[in-house]
């Protein structure tokens, strides 16, 4: 019910700081709107002087492992030793000759390659709060996460650093552009500084509760929400879901597609491999093609990516690529279809994991697990997370009735100076945005965004669950659902559909996807317009941009069509 006091130990205090600029800790929501943070098992028990980046660099080098390699990416291998070193010349080069002090904020910029983990793992050990970015937003984009974490340095891989230099020249805080080699050819300023920097650094003792990482929330319209991570949130979901879920060893090699400055690709190709002393590749170009010949030369074991890519690399085997290395395929970013979930364990035999995490607590927080996964449910709480299905009111709801996700746990909601931090959190819960329900033993299944429910004729229609039904029909490669408002119903289902090669878009395949779609689930979910289109609008990351299907079925903008309905 609303208002429980947990009976768990709540974190709600802060330990020292290393930081000299307080920026961060200042611009922390006050303690009484932050969620209830669960920190009594003892696998989340750190000192209280923490950096994250000397825990996935130097303390692996002092285990004996300094020959493994650590990271692949553009042609080279690169062992836990050297990338110790070259995180350390470049920390060198960050605090003498950048003049970063510890709790600055550094804005990074790249695709995803070694280079930059360097980067983010040299601005950590100098204390810094690192603003990962993505490489294609824009100087207008890029200005208003400047100005919203006051960000005087960035680094940039030099191959993209226009958008950057264009915003400093308008931008009252971003003083410093520099340059690295995003090829690892050392070949640009930071790196040419940093040559001749002594490989041992003394990292700055930051505090287990110093700010390490803001994360800029992905789909966000308007102002842009900096959630603010602690430098032993960064080890939470390496020795919580990593360790327990993917159960990683030494002997992992990680491939996958998200980028580095989401959080979902941080912890699952950089945070992950590094904490256990496995092996990550780094893709700039993380298509399904590419991760194959990964896959196929690496022999990876784990892959992190979306369930689109896994259809794509479903039909490569067909024509003879061989992923049987793969041991865990981890699903997220949006939910996994039924049939693409039966389809992988059908072919390969091994698990495929769908999981829900978000910015706000870092990483995954629900998912399946290994020799317990269903198809179409989502699993149940990692181990020190809490679940709950609630009403508008915070009750909680009985199994088998849909409601709003509530979730606490190690991780949770602290946004950068924000008043949406009252939205998110609630009576000491995270508040999602999705719609859960939870059956009878527990195990939770996504239905819908909440904001994605479609009310038609007074039916509550889930947009996920249609798409699944449609994507069991051989004719479709791939779809989006959104209602689309009508006169008479108030909202009608209508799917936007990506053809398989050799489907003819007409009226006959219509009725077909529609009678199939009500065969599947119950006949009054059937979409009853069907618009066949080119390609679906995304995100970088590849999840479906459902905001943008809305605006289409509203008629405020169009997609590439290939026929009518």
């Amino acid at each position: 019910m609303s208002g429980q006091t947990p009976s768990r130990t709540v974190g709600r205090s802060f330990g020292p700081s290393g930081h000299v600029d307080d920026f961060a800790r200042r611009n922390l929501p006050p303690v009484e709107q932050w969620p209830d943070l669960l920190l009594d098992r003892p696998e989340f028990q750190y000192p209280e002087y923490l950096n994250a980046a000397v825990e996935l660099t130097d303390r692996i080098v002092e285990k004996g492992w300094g020959d493994r390699i650590a990271l692949i990416g553009n042609g080279r291998q690169r062992t836990y030793k050297e990338l110790a070193d070259w995180s350390n010349r470049l920390a060198h080069a960050l605090v003498e000759n950048y003049g970063v002090k510890p709790g600055n904020r550094v804005l990074i910029r790249s695709g995803n390659n070694p280079a930059l983990v360097a980067a983010w793992l040299a601005a950590t050990k100098a204390g810094a709060v690192v603003v990962n970015t993505m490489p294609m937003l824009r100087a207008g984009e890029l200005g208003k996460i400047v100005d919203k974490a006051e960000i005087a340095l960035a680094l940039t891989d030099s191959r993209i650093a226009d958008e950057l230099v264009a915003c400093a020249k308008t931008s009252r805080f971003l003083k410093q552009v520099v340059n690295f080699d995003g090829t690892s050819n050392h070949d640009a300023e930071l790196d040419r500084v940093a040559l001749n920097k002594p490989v041992r650094f003394d990292a700055v003792r930051t505090g287990r509760d110093d700010v390490a990482l803001l994360g800029f929330t992905s789909g966000t319209t308007g102002e842009p929400k900096a959630t603010m991570h602690f430098h032993r949130d960064l080890m939470i979901i390496a020795d919580g879901y990593a360790k327990e879920v993917l159960n990683i060893t030494e002997d992992d090699v990680f491939v996958g597609s998200p980028p580095l400055a989401f959080t979902f690709g941080l912890g699952g190709l950089a945070i992950f491999p590094l904490r256990f002393g496995a092996t990550a590749t780094l893709l700039e170009n993380a298509s399904p093609p590419e991760m194959v010949k990964i896959i196929e030369t690496y022999k990876a074991t784990i892959c992190f990516t979306s369930p689109t890519a896994y259809r794509a690399m479903m039909a490569a085997m067909d024509n003879g690529a061989d992923l049987s290395s793969l041991r865990i395929a981890v699903s997220a970013g949006e939910t996994l279809p039924a049939p693409v979930f039966e389809s992988w364990t059908r072919k390969t035999g091994r698990t495929i994991l769908d999981g829900i995490g978000s910015t706000e607590l870092l990483h995954i927080f629900i998912t399946n697990r290994v020799g317990d996964a269903e198809a179409g449910t989502t699993g149940h709480p990692v181990t020190g997370y809490e679940a709950r299905i609630v009403d508008d009111d915070m009750n909680e709801l009985p199994a088998g009735t849909i409601g709003k996700l509530a979730v606490r746990g190690p991780t949770g909601c602290r946004y950068l100076a924000d008043a949406r931090q009252s939205n998110y959190v609630r009576d000491g819960w995270n508040l999602t945005g999705d719609t859960f329900v939870r059956d009878a033993t527990g195990r939770l299944s996504f239905v819908a965004r909440s904001d994605d429910m479609i009310v038609s004729s007074g039916y509550n229609i889930a947009g996920p669950e249609v798409e699944a039904a449609l994507l069991s029909h051989p004719a479709v490669a791939e779809c989006g659902v959104v209602g689309a408002p009508d006169e008479a119903r108030g909202m009608i289902v209508k799917a936007y559909v990506v053809l398989a090669g050799g489907a003819a878009a007409d009226a006959a395949l219509t009725q077909a996807l529609q009678d199939h779609v009500k065969q599947t689930i119950a006949p009054y979910k059937y979409p009853r317009a069907i618009e066949y289109v080119a390609q679906l609008p995304k995100t970088e990351t590849g999840k479906l941009r459902r905001f943008a299907l809305r605006q289409m079925a509203a008629g405020t903008s169009a997609p590439p069509s290939v026929a009518a309905e």
